[in-house]
Parts: C-alpha cells; structure tokens; sequence
C-alpha cells in the first residue's frame, strides 16, 4: 500500500529547478542519461521542468502493438519502464533526478510520492484523484490524467511524469494508452482547473518537494545535446 496524504520525508535536502520550457524530446533524453551516469554521491538532486514536442515513446519492454495509427507522430523506443505514452504541448512533464540511497527511498515507495504528488495538486483545485492498482499514474473518474514512467540506475531516478493540463488528446487514440485498450485520458482545463502551467508548476513542484523532503533553487535549462 501506498502511503497517504502527508507521508512525505521530513528532512530537506537541497535540489534544483531546471525550467527547459518546450523542447523535442531525444535531446532531453540523452541529456537525462548523460546527467545520470555522470553524477556521483555529492551531485544535487534536479527536477526538470518541460513540455515536448509530439511524440510517442515506448517503454524497453514495450510492444510495438500498442502502437496503433502513430501518422506523422514520431515514436520512440526508450529505456524506461511501462509501455506506451504520448508527450505533446499542453502536457506538463516533470523529470524528477534523484539520489533514492541518499533519500532512503525504495522504488515503490518513490511511485507512490509521485502519484501522490499528483493527487495533491489536484486537490488545491478540488478534483478528487486516485491510483489504480497495478497500473501507475493517477486517475480522475477512471480517466487517466498523469502517466509515470521512470528507471532506476545504481538508485538514481531518471524519467519521471507526464500531467495533461489542455491538451490535444486525439493523439492518445491513435495508441493503447499504456498498454490499456481503450483507456480514457483527460486533461485538467476539461475538470475545470487551470490550463497554463505557470499555475500548475509550483503547485505540482511543491508537492512533489513535500513527498521527497526537498529544498528547492532554481538554476538554469541544462545543455541538451545539439545546442552546445
């Protein structure tokens, strides 16, 4: 089981707010995995902050089946869990980059701080959220609004969530949304919350420091591969 509203750490640790505003997404990616493989014990914890570009990305052992009528959408196999998702604008996606030994975090539990995350942000705008069992993310009257997908090396997080605000969702019909046939998806504008991420953003971002016992500082977009 999950833990419950306000089961976030205590302690804080310094980490910091990368705002990379839209970006494709393979360059975020391999900036994602060179940051990983490069950091060490005393690396700072980072959250990233972005919004893609179209795209469907499918998970290592995701089945291309899933992957119904992508058209002119590009699909991109990746080396995080789960199976297929869709990114695009009007998704707020949050990379959170953490050290989970130096958190004292397991796997399960760093899911549920997420979904967590995702359910109290909601709340500040009274929209009642819950998880389903066995499939990640967060859900809305059995609609999914916030999809997760992470991997972990040597217990450092990479990946993170993807939270539609108001977006096109015609493309989630062209995929099983994470290997679900006929998963409805719903963005947060159609629940009547706020559709711009500079409302969502520090709300989500605050909770997410909350769950994880984070102090937070803000510091500028990371090079991304092709623009230094």
């Amino acid at each position: 089981m999950c833990p419950g509203r306000g089961a976030g750490a205590v302690s804080r640790a310094p980490a910091i707010v990368r705002l990379l505003e839209r970006q494709p997404y393979v360059p975020v990616w391999r900036a994602m995995q060179r940051f990983t493989d490069a950091r060490d014990a005393q690396t700072s914890d980072e959250l990233w902050v972005v919004e893609h570009d179209p795209v469907f990305t499918l998970g290592q052992a995701g089945k291309p089946e899933h992957v119904l009528a992508p058209g002119d959408i590009p699909v991109v196999q990746v080396d995080r869990g789960g199976q297929v998702t869709y990114h695009g604008p009007g998704q707020l996606v949050v990379y959170p980059l953490l050290d989970l030994v130096r958190l004292g975090i397991g796997v399960r539990d760093y899911v549920c701080r997420i979904e967590q995350a995702i359910i109290d942000t909601l709340g500040d705008w009274n929209i009642e959220a819950v998880r389903r069992d066995g499939a990640p993310g967060v859900y809305v009257n059995e609609a999914k609004i916030a999809a997760l997908g992470i991997r972990v090396r040597r217990g450092r997080t990479f990946h993170g969530l993807a939270f539609n605000l108001a977006m096109d969702l015609e493309p989630f019909r062209r995929i099983n949304p994470c290997g679900y046939a006929d998963l409805q998806v719903v963005s947060l504008a159609d629940l009547g919350g706020p559709s711009s991420p500079a409302a969502v953003t520090p709300a989500l971002l605050g909770h997410l420091a909350a769950q994880f016992g984070l102090a937070l500082d803000s510091g500028p977009a990371p090079p991304l591969p092709g623009t230094e």
